[in-house]
C-alpha cells in the first residue's frame, strides 16, 4: 500500500510540476504596485493542492519539479527559480504539514495563512542575502538603480531592507493567500480525481 501510494503521489507531482511551469510562464508584472521586474505569477496552486491531497514533501517536489523545467527557460541564470523553489518550498511545506495535523478546513485555512507569512518572511532574507546581490553581480545593475524602481513608487523607500519589508513582504504574503483561496475554491472538486487509487493508511 506505500509503494502504491509513493508511485501515486509521485505521479500526481509531475502532472501538477508541469502544470506549475505553464502557470511560470503566464507571469505579469504589477507596475505600480510594486517595481516591474517582480511579476506575479500562480504556479504554486499545483504546489499546496499537491500538499493538502498527499502530504508537505510532494508540495515541496511540484515547486522543484516546476523550477527544474523554468530552467530550460530562464532568463535569471537560475537565481531566480532558486528563490521561486524556497519559497514554494517554504510556503507549501509548512501549510501541508498543519493541515496533515488537522485535516479540516480550519486546518487548511490556518496552514495557508501560516504558510504564506512563513514565505513572506523568508522572502525578505533570501532577497536580502542572495536574489538582489546576485543579480547586482550578473547583470552589473547597481543597488542604487534597484532601490530607485522602488522610490519611483514610494520615495521613502531608500535602502534595500525597508524596499522588502515594505513591498516584498506584503506582495508574497498576499500572492500566497491568492493561491490558496483558488486551491480551497477547486481542492474538493478536484481531489477525489487526484486521489484515485491512493489508500489511506492506519497509523
Amino acid at each position: 500500500m506505500k509503494r502504491q501510494n509513493l508511485i501515486r503521489g509521485i505521479a500526481v507531482s509531475a502532472v501538477m510540476g508541469a502544470v506549475g511551469f505553464v502557470l511560470m510562464l503566464l507571469e505579469f508584472p504589477l507596475p505600480f504596485i510594486i517595481p516591474s521586474f517582480i511579476k506575479l505569477d500562480f504556479s504554486e496552486i499545483p504546489a499546496i493542492i499537491s500538499a493538502f491531497a498527499f502530504g508537505p514533501q510532494y508540495g515541496i517536489l511540484v515547486c522543484l519539479i516546476k523550477n527544474l523545467l523554468h530552467l530550460f527557460v530562464t532568463t535569471s541564470a537560475g537565481v531566480g527559480e532558486l528563490s521561486n523553489f524556497l519559497l514554494g518550498a517554504v510556503f507549501t511545506g509548512v501549510a501541508g504539514l498543519i493541515y496533515m495535523k488537522h485535516k479540516d478546513r480550519k486546518g487548511a485555512l490556518i496552514g495557508a495563512l501560516v504558510g504564506s507569512f512563513a514565505m513572506a518572511a523568508v522572502s525578505v532574507v533570501t532577497n536580502y542575502f542572495v536574489v538582489y546581490p546576485a543579480y547586482v553581480v550578473l547583470y552589473g545593475m547597481p543597488m542604487e538603480a534597484i532601490i530607485g524602481m522602488y522610490q519611483a513608487i514610494l520615495p521613502a523607500s531608500d535602502n534595500l531592507l525597508k524596499c522588502l519589508l515594505i513591498f516584498n513582504l506584503p506582495f508574497t504574503f498576499i500572492k500566497g493567500i491568492i493561491d490558496a483561496a483558488v486551491c480551497f475554491a477547486v481542492y474538493k472538486r478536484i481531489s477525489p480525481i487526484l486521489k484515485f487509487g491512493f489508500k489511506k493508511q492506519n497509523g
